[in-house]
């Protein structure tokens, strides 16, 4: 037997339970990762709680929880080229991630985890990493930019701004009182959210903002509208597929494919750092979706098996 987190109902935390399950196994063309750690994405809390959002996910009850994990290959089916035992693997399984055991297709989004990068950061990295560079690359970020970056403390947004500043933009990010250090500490100029967003944005960049994404909804777009951005130049990847004023929706299946090398390279030489909030083992996924759930949190939350 294994372990697996599953909920029979949606509705907060206190759905998820940690189940013994049959153990699988790898098929054709499949490997089997023994999972060391995930990564919490507000979509997975999004999905559990919500039947409108797992029904857009294609997720029906009883379900398993999570989607970005790393660990390390431990079974190869017939067929399944590229890995071999014993490869340390990151990646996704949507709604099967916190579990002893996830298989995957070998031709599934499974990268490689460099050496000097933990199990701890690569789990952060799938959703994240890709969704801030597919958020950014929808803009057409360059160097010289002024760019408002909308929940810039968040999850993705603090892949966002390292990204937007090794780019060689200027940030400003939208974020609570209380993480202004920690956004500077990232090399963003903090900026209060809320009402009167775009006035307080015109204060700090009097030279004008010249491309936005939002990264929470809509209100970084509605005031890089007003700041009079071109819509192509604002980017959206939690407003839906129609997102005001004609601004972009992307997501992270539209990163490009060189995306994830881009970002391990930038880890492993120093130029981005992935801040880690909070650490759990999985008897605690509860406090972790908690945690999670509660979007007060500076960077990422992790849970191990």
């Amino acid at each position: 037997m294994s372990r697996a987190v599953i909920y029979e109902t949606f509705g907060g935390p206190e759905v998820l339970e940690l189940r013994d399950v049959p153990e699988p196994h790898a098929g054709p063309g499949e490997v089997r990762v023994r999972v060391a750690a995930i990564g919490l994405n507000p979509m997975d809390w999004a999905i559990a709680s919500r039947p409108e959002a797992a029904a857009r996910f294609g997720i029906t009850l009883p379900s398993g929880f999570g989607y970005d994990l790393a660990g390390v290959v431990d079974e190869i089916g017939d067929g399944a080229a590229g890995f071999a035992v014993g490869d340390r693997v990151y990646g996704g399984a949507l709604g099967r991630a916190a579990a002893d055991f996830v298989v995957l297709k070998a031709s599934d989004a499974l990268f490689h985890t460099p050496d000097g990068i933990s199990d701890e950061v690569a789990s952060t990295l799938p959703v994240a990493g890709a969704s801030a560079a597919a958020a950014l690359a929808a803009i057409g970020l360059r160097s010289g930019d002024t760019v408002l970056i909308g929940g810039a403390a968040g999850g993705v947004g603090v892949f966002a701004v390292q990204l937007a500043k090794l780019a060689g933009a200027t940030v400003i990010g939208t974020a609570s009182d209380g993480t202004f250090e920690f956004l500077r500490q990232l090399g963003a100029e903090p900026v209060a959210y809320g009402p009167g967003l775009a006035d307080r944005v015109r204060a700090l960049a009097p030279g004008g903002v010249t491309a936005a994404t939002d990264l929470f909804g809509t209100e970084t777009a509605e005031a890089a509208l007003a700041l009079g951005v071109p819509p192509e130049r604002i980017s959206t990847i939690a407003a839906g597929p129609n997102p005001p004023g004609g601004v972009r929706p992307t997501g992270g299946i539209e990163a490009g494919p060189d995306a994830p090398e881009r970002i391990t390279d930038a880890i492993l030489a120093g130029q981005l750092t992935v801040p880690i909030a909070a650490i759990l083992p999985v008897e605690r996924i509860r406090d972790a979706v908690a945690l999670q759930a509660g979007r007060h949190v500076h960077g990422k939350i992790v849970v191990t098996l």
